[in-house]
């Protein structure tokens, strides 16, 4: 953590959501005219796509069918916390692109499935803004949540994470049900041991609810919709939270345990921008202060 130059973190799984939560904090830091260094989780793979598809290809002809981009073996894990020390320290470190598709690859003419050089971060950045599987990671040798001075959990019921993740990667990506099923079931162990275990660091969650039927995700044909949710948000800690004003302002919400909110799905913007706006101010305060 670092007073001078704070760190956000957003962390979830494929299909979580985690973009959602970005536009709210992109919201925040365009009404409070802040400048943030902005790091992909996605830039810190490991192997490029052509890359990865011969690393899976390598570790199933050893036996290995569980190896995935949930796990650190397939990530910079170790890069990615020194980006967060460097940063914390100085503002400064290495950031670069993944290129997911054909349009984000044009400007930089290159394929898509491949990173851009590292290159530095901009200067003079108000703070740095991460999202992506890993701004939560620890293990023995790193502790990447430790760098953060705000780590936000986004964690929809594992049903309706699946069922956006299938209709994401077929509608949009353009995979075939099989192959993104087959690509659940090879995550599920890191999912378990990796990504799980994060949201037990986190600061705040949020975790989407549907109050419609997700019984068999796989053949779900909508995705449940904001208002057809319902939102728990979880503080670590609820000292200083004041849970009367989030319940007079989010109507339809009520305390389930004293660290517990719930309230309606299409609250969920609205919900993030009361929670984290003076979150992010206090910040702010301290780096000014320093």
């Amino acid at each position: 953590m670092s007073v001078k130059h704070p760190i956000i973190a957003v962390t979830g799984s494929s299909g979580a959501g985690t973009t959602t939560v970005m536009k709210a904090f992109q919201h925040i830091f365009r009404r409070e005219k802040l400048k943030p260094g902005v790091v992909e989780g996605d830039a810190f793979h490991r192997f490029d796509r052509l890359g990865m598809r011969a690393r899976l290809k390598e570790e199933e002809s050893q036996g290995n069918t569980h190896f995935s981009h949930f796990g650190p073996e397939a990530n910079l894990i170790e890069e990615l916390e020194k980006l967060f020390r460097s940063y914390g320290k100085s503002g400064t470190g290495k950031i670069r692109h993944y290129l997911h598709d054909a349009d984000e690859a044009a400007p930089y003419k290159q394929d898509p499935g491949t990173f851009t050089p590292w290159v530095d971060l901009p200067d003079n950045t108000d703070l740095l803004f991460y999202e992506g599987l890993h701004g939560g990671y620890a293990d023995e040798k790193h502790n990447i949540a430790a760098q953060v001075d705000l780590l936000v959990g986004v964690v929809p019921i594992i049903n309706l994470e699946w069922i956006q993740k299938l209709h994401r990667d077929k509608n949009m990506r353009g995979y075939s049900q099989e192959a993104v099923v087959d690509t659940i079931l090879r995550r599920m162990p890191d999912y378990i041991n990796h990504l799980c275990p994060q949201f037990s660091r986190t600061h705040v969650n949020f975790q989407r609810v549907p109050t419609v039927d997700t019984s068999n995700p796989f053949i779900a044909r909508d995705i449940p919709t904001a208002d057809e949710s319902m939102l728990v948000i979880r503080f670590a800690d609820p000292k200083g939270i004041d849970f009367q004003y989030l319940l007079s302002m989010l109507h339809g919400s009520m305390m389930t345990r004293p660290n517990n909110i719930v309230c309606p799905g299409g609250k969920m913007s609205l919900a993030m921008q009361m929670i984290f706006t003076p979150m992010i101010l206090r910040l702010m305060d301290k780096k000014r202060r320093a």
